[in-house]
């Protein structure tokens, strides 16, 4: 269900995006879809060459993607802190020590990983979008 508590953190990661330098200089092929499960909300990204196409929130559960990083609300949380501490620096690292979890293609994740890590590096910006 979409909240204002969850749409203003989830456009402000969708203006963040499409205004990056980076994801714009890199992003020409960063196209897939994949999803973000923050415990309490989940958040379906449609990337279109570097763009979000489409960013759907609680999407429906059957809905199709690529790719899937899944975590608690507590390691997203630290991991969207401006500076996180040690082992939620990233998505490795919280894979490894923390309750991260990465399903799905990873080979498409790994394709996409420059933009991909870039784009999870806006929510230290905009915070854990739910």
């Amino acid at each position: 269900m979409t909240t204002a508590t969850t749409q203003g953190p989830a456009e402000e990661f969708r203006r963040l995006s499409d205004g990056d330098a980076e994801l714009r200089a890199h992003g020409a092929y960063f196209s897939c879809t994949y999803l973000l499960d923050m415990e309490r909300h989940a958040f379906l990204v449609r990337m279109h060459r570097g763009r979000v196409e489409d960013l759907v929130v609680d999407p429906e559960p059957l809905t199709a993607y690529d790719f899937a990083i899944r975590a608690g609300a507590e390691t997203w949380r630290e991991f969207c802190t401006p500076v996180p501490k040690p082992m939620y620096h990233g998505i490795w690292a919280a894979s490894f020590q923390r309750d991260m979890r990465l399903e799905g293609d990873l080979l498409v994740l790994m394709q996409n990983l420059r933009c991909l890590t870039r784009q999870l590096e806006l929510l230290r910006l905009t915070g854990p979008l739910g």
